[in-house]
């Protein structure tokens, strides 16, 4: 198994609040970019690209265009992390944003099938495909960035930063989805897409100004970068890449069923209009960011995988109680189906991906490791919403509630297997080479 190494100071480096800064912002708005499809898919794009399909037959076919962009993002991981342990983390990280922002403003500009007939989801497949290569080829970046940055005792708590990138791009999302609700026809989910650009061109300009990875740099400068990571990382730690695509399942295809589904499935089944949906969300990503803090800063404190099993196992056994709940059709009831589905199951792993995934991996092979590991498992998530539709068509809500539960199952499995990185000596240690490093600075 590999055994995470680090050169990074005891204290970090000096310009590690920055790097976390622009690694959160970028973050951000890939986020917003990504999961702003995720609510025109559930709420518009089944009328406005497949507008001669029956309303169920409208929203499989909407929720497949969601599928393909996560079917992409492995290859944007893949080509991400490779770049990311070649050429260095900075690179990629401006790249894939750039390409993101291109992608999502073209989405707004979209003609619609009224207009252009079948062109129209042609298109729309097209520009989903370059998004999800961009957004994969991003997470990776951003996140060791971040991490190789951090001080040694604070990784998790630095590294769950730019994870609060999701919750607040959710947030961001839905907040302007829900500001243009009101508007005419084709603008309700034309204008969010638009206004993309504008936070765009404010995350460049951040991250054009942050510095590479320490570690990257070391090991590019003793001449040991891997001739081929992806290669390298599929002979010699292909079980960590395995247990963390099964961790990661559980999170990002929970994720799926708990918001992505569930917002189409409370409008199918009149139980909560799209504004209250919207709402119900824009609350639990609120919730969501100060969340995705704390349990990356408990990995610090109690160490990865006693947080992720927790996780895992609050998803595992809430399926069946969160449909029972929002079925009630109560507002204040489905409002604490999406804050406990998503700040408690989903942020609980979303905060310990940051430092678990990287201590998997070596520094030479850690960008395509992690990157790998992180976005194969889109691929399940993308089209968990797609699966969720149909199982609900031939087991009623039961099917999506047990489906959540599995992938619970599943990341929980995964999660007893991975072997814990930041173990109590470990942590000891870190507090005594911590307080002398201080003690070094002081007297000099």
């Amino acid at each position: 198994m590999a055994q995470a190494t680090t050169s990074t100071p005891v204290l970090g480096t000096p310009h590690r609040w920055r790097v976390a800064a622009g690694s959160t912002v970028g973050t951000t708005i890939e986020n917003y970019d990504f999961i702003g499809y995720g609510t025109a898919a559930a709420l518009y794009f089944g009328t406005a690209f497949f507008p001669d399909a029956d309303p169920l037959t409208g929203t499989l076919l909407s929720f497949a265009t969601l599928g393909v962009g996560f079917a992409a993002r492995p290859i944007g991981g893949i080509i991400g992390g490779y770049l990311g342990d070649k050429i260095g983390r900075k690179p990629v990280l401006i790249a894939s944003l750039l390409i993101m922002g291109l992608a999502t403003f073209a989405i707004g500009i979209l003609p619609t099938y009224a207009t252009v007939g079948v062109a129209a989801p042609i298109l729309l497949v097209v520009t989903r495909i370059v998004q999800g290569l961009a957004f994969g080829a991003e997470w990776g970046g951003a996140i060791l960035m971040t991490y190789e940055h951090a001080p040694w005792r604070r990784k998790g708590a630095f590294g769950a930063l730019p994870q609060a990138g999701f919750p607040l791009g959710l947030l961001l999302a839905n907040l302007a989805f829900f500001a243009s609700s009101s508007l005419p026809d084709d603008w309700k989910w034309r204008m969010p897409f638009l206004l993309s650009a504008l936070l765009v061109f404010a995350g460049l300009y951040i991250r054009l100004k942050v510095e590479e990875s320490p570690e990257f740099e070391e090991i590019k400068e003793e001449g040991k970068i891997e001739k081929n990571p992806l290669l390298s990382v599929l002979r010699s730690d292909w079980r960590n890449l395995l247990r963390a695509f099964c961790m990661r399942i559980a999170e990002t295809a929970g994720y799926a069923i708990a918001i992505t589904y569930m917002s189409s499935y409370l409008k199918s089944n009149q139980l909560a209009d799209p504004s209250q949906t919207i709402l119900a969300i824009v609350i639990a990503a609120l919730v969501g960011f100060p969340a995705t803090l704390f349990w990356g800063w408990l990995t610090d404190r109690i160490g990865r995988k006693p947080v992720y099993v927790f996780g895992t196992a609050m998803i595992l056994l809430s399926g069946i109680p969160l449909f029972v709940v929002a079925n009630t059709g109560m507002f204040p009831l489905i409002v604490a189906v999406f804050v406990f589905s998503f700040a408690i199951c989903q942020n609980s792993l979303a905060g310990t991906q940051a430092s678990w995934f990287p201590e998997l991996f070596n520094t030479g092979t850690r960008s395509s490791g992690a990157s790998l590991a992180y976005q194969l498992s889109a691929v399940v998530s993308g089209f968990t919403a797609f699966w969720a539709v149909s199982l609900f068509q031939a087991f009623g809500w039961m099917g999506p509630a047990v489906l959540f539960s599995f992938y619970g199952l599943v990341g929980l499995i995964a999660a007893v297997l991975t072997p814990e990185t930041n173990d109590r000596r470990r942590r000891e240690a870190d507090d005594v080479a911590e307080t002398e490093a201080k003690r070094e600075l002081v007297g000099a």
